[in-house]
């Protein structure tokens, strides 16, 4: 992906083309020394796309903002802002976050959210049909992983399945992906529009299925739980390190043991993998029926013996390197 050379005003459009036909998750415009660096995230790695002059990349970073509906003049306060790119092969959202840093030089972090497809790879396909099965089942499931483990995609992907019997409903902070077919919240705190009250206007609503962008306070987890018991499907992300944290970060927000365990039924903790294929698939770490009910009678830490062997199996199966298995075996 790598180029060369100055890049010009009018040209920047072209670039972020590029960016986006490589499928680049993350662009960084961070300021360094005399020059900015230009890093992208593509693939899961972090890669120096190019160096460019000050002036260049002060004019990258308000060429975007402005775009942005963000104010062009303030380069010291932190801000958010989102557009939608027209791209040849369709539209892609893009997520923008500026801020200055302690010498007055700001810097951009662009996300690229890419629309649902059907190029949606996945290790251990069983891992996904088993998904399914337990998403039927309604109740509370968890999702948990690092930040751009595709959370979010897999909720939506396990949501469509049910989108022509059921209405759902999405609460988010910001909406990551557009889906038509979904009735999609937008957190505002500034309006009182947050979890918790956008979870009362959704229950009021009578949604099937819930989508929470985030469990992040007693009040919304409380109200996820409720949701769940009361028959509704509820899909929601946690911060958590691996598939047991789910359950303990939800103890964390007073969630008592007994509701828990009433609600939850199923903790999905994900990864994505770089392939043989140099391609990235999903691998998933799963708590549901007996190894659910067991983890809230024998708590453990870290991975389960279940994400180790699959690991080994997609060595086995030629699928990934085992350099790349080992580096995934703590999660």
């Amino acid at each position: 992906i790598v180029r060369g050379g100055i890049i010009l005003k009018s040209e920047f459009s072209r670039d972020i083309a590029v960016l986006i036909r490589y499928r680049v998750s993350d662009l960084y415009v961070l300021p360094y020394r005399s020059y900015y660096r230009l890093l992208i995230m593509h693939e899961g790695q972090l890669q120096l796309y190019q160096q460019w002059p000050l002036p260049l990349g002060k004019r990258l970073i308000a060429y975007l903002k402005y775009r942005a509906d963000m104010s062009v003049s303030e380069h010291r306060r932190p801000q958010s802002g989102s557009l939608c790119w027209h791209a040849p092969r369709g539209k892609v959202d893009l997520r923008l976050s500026s801020v200055g840093d302690c010498r007055g030089q700001e810097s951009l972090v662009v996300r690229f959210i890419y629309r649902l497809c059907n190029d949606y790879r996945m290790l251990v396909p069983p891992q996904w049909q088993k998904l399914q099965q337990t998403a039927k089942k309604r109740g509370l499931m968890l999702f948990a992983g690092p930040m751009g483990s595709g959370k979010t995609t897999t909720m939506y992907h396990l949501a469509r399945q049910f989108v022509d019997q059921c209405v759902v409903m999405t609460i988010e902070d910001p909406v990551e992906i557009t889906e038509p077919m979904f009735i999609q919240l937008q957190v505002n705190e500034l309006a009182e529009m947050g979890y918790q009250q956008l979870l009362k206007v959704g229950l009021r609503h009578r949604p099937q299925i819930f989508i929470i962008g985030e469990i992040r306070d007693p009040q919304t987890a409380q109200m996820a739980v409720q949701a769940a018991l009361s028959g509704h499907l509820v899909m929601a992300t946690v911060h958590a390190r691996n598939v047991y944290g789910a359950l303990t970060r939800l103890e964390q927000l007073n969630v008592d043991d007994f509701y828990l365990q009433q609600a939850v039924s199923c903790v999905c903790y994900q990864r994505l993998l770089p392939t043989v294929k140099k391609q990235l698939a999903v691998l998933f770490d799963l708590l549901a029926d007996d190894a659910l009910q067991e983890s809230f009678t024998k708590r453990k830490v870290g991975m389960t013996d279940a994400w180790q062997q699959q690991l080994k199996n997609c060595v086995a199966k030629g699928c990934v390197e085992k350099s790349v298995a080992q580096s995934y075996q703590a999660g």
